[in-house]
C-alpha cells in the first residue's frame, strides 16, 4: 500500500462521518481530562498522534498505566495497560454516547473505573465511512510531521502538537517567552505571548478543510502584511493568516508549500510581536 501523502478531503462529502470521529475523540479527551492531572495550557485534555491514528499517551491508574488508542486504520478503540491487559471497541458508526457507554464498560472489565457521564454525548445515530477515515488519518498524520519539523526549528518553548477534540483541530504552540503585560503571569489563558498553527478539516465559519496562524494578543497591523497567494488574511470572527488545504494540495510540492506558509506568517508575526 502507498496511499497517497495528502488525499482530498471534501468537507461536503465526509461532514457526517467526520462528525462522528469528532464524537468518538471528545469521549475519549473527557477521558483523559478526568484522570490526568492538569497542565498548563490545557494540555492534559487533548490527544496525540500515533503511528495508526489518536492516543491518550500513557495515564496513571492507581498502580499501572493505561493508554486509549484510537485506531484509524483497523478502526477499533484499543485500551492497553501496562500490565498486558487489552481490550477493543470497534468504530462502526455508533452514536458519541453509544461509543462513550461501550468505552466504560471495556475499561471497567479490565479493572479501570472511570467516571464520565454518557449523556452529555450526542446520542444521534453517527456513520462511518472508513474510506474517508483512513483519508483523513493519512493526512493528519502527515501534517501532524511537518507541524513537528517547523516547530522543531524555532526558538523558545513549544507546546506538543495535538488533536484538540471541541474543534477537532490539530495544533501546536510557540511562545514568544514574553508575558503579556498587564496580565496576571499565573493566568494560563492570558499571561503567554504565542502564536497558534494548525489545521482544521472545515467548520460554519470555513466550509472546507484548511490551514490557520493566529497570535495572542494579535499585534497591531499584522494583517496588513503583504502575503503571497493564495495565503490570506482571515478578519471575519477571528483574527488569523490562512492556507486552504485544496490550495495546498494543488501546489507541486505540498509539503513545501506548506511549510513556506508555517515560516513566512511567523517570521511576519515574530517581527511585530517584538
Amino acid at each position: 500500500m502507498n496511499p497517497k501523502m495528502f488525499p482530498p478531503l471534501p468537507l461536503d462529502e465526509w461532514r457526517a462521518t467526520r462528525d462522528t470521529i469528532q464524537g468518538y475523540t471528545q469521549v475519549v479527551g473527557k477521558i483523559r481530562r478526568a484522570m490526568t492531572p492538569h497542565q498548563r495550557h490545557w494540555f492534559h485534555i487533548n490527544l496525540r498522534t500515533a503511528a495508526l491514528g489518536l492516543t491518550t499517551t500513557p495515564i496513571r491508574n492507581g498502580n499501572i498505566a493505561f493508554e486509549l488508542l484510537l485506531d484509524f486504520t483497523g478502526h477499533q478503540l484499543v485500551v492497553s495497560t501496562s500490565t498486558g491487559d487489552w481490550a477493543e471497541v470497534d468504530l462502526d458508526g455508533q452514536s458519541a454516547q453509544e461509543f462513550c457507554e461501550e468505552v466504560t464498560r471495556a475499561l471497567d472489565e479490565i479493572g479501570i473505573a472511570v467516571d464520565i457521564d454518557s449523556e452529555q454525548f450526542n446520542d444521534d445515530d453517527g456513520t462511518y465511512d472508513p474510506d474517508y477515515v483512513e483519508d483523513c488519518w493519512q493526512a493528519l498524520s502527515q501534517i501532524d510531521l511537518v507541524l513537528k519539523e517547523f516547530l522543531g526549528q524555532l526558538r523558545g518553548r513549544k507546546g506538543p502538537v495535538s488533536l484538540w477534540p471541541h474543534h477537532f483541530d490539530l495544533a501546536g504552540l510557540w511562545f514568544t517567552g514574553r508575558l503579556v503585560p498587564d496580565q496576571d503571569p499565573d493566568d494560563e489563558e492570558t499571561a503567554d505571548e504565542q502564536m497558534n498553527f494548525g489545521f482544521s478539516t472545515g467548520d460554519e465559519g470555513i466550509p472546507e478543510a484548511y490551514f490557520y496562524i493566529t497570535a495572542y494578543p494579535w499585534p497591531d497591523g499584522l494583517e496588513n502584511t503583504t502575503l503571497p497567494s493564495p495565503v490570506r488574511w482571515h478578519t471575519q470572527g477571528w483574527k488569523g493568516a490562512v492556507m486552504t488545504y485544496a490550495d495546498m494540495i494543488a501546489a507541486d510540492n505540498p509539503r513545501e508549500a506548506l511549510l513556506d506558509f508555517l515560516r513566512t506568517v511567523q517570521k511576519a508575526g515574530a517581527e511585530r510581536m517584538r
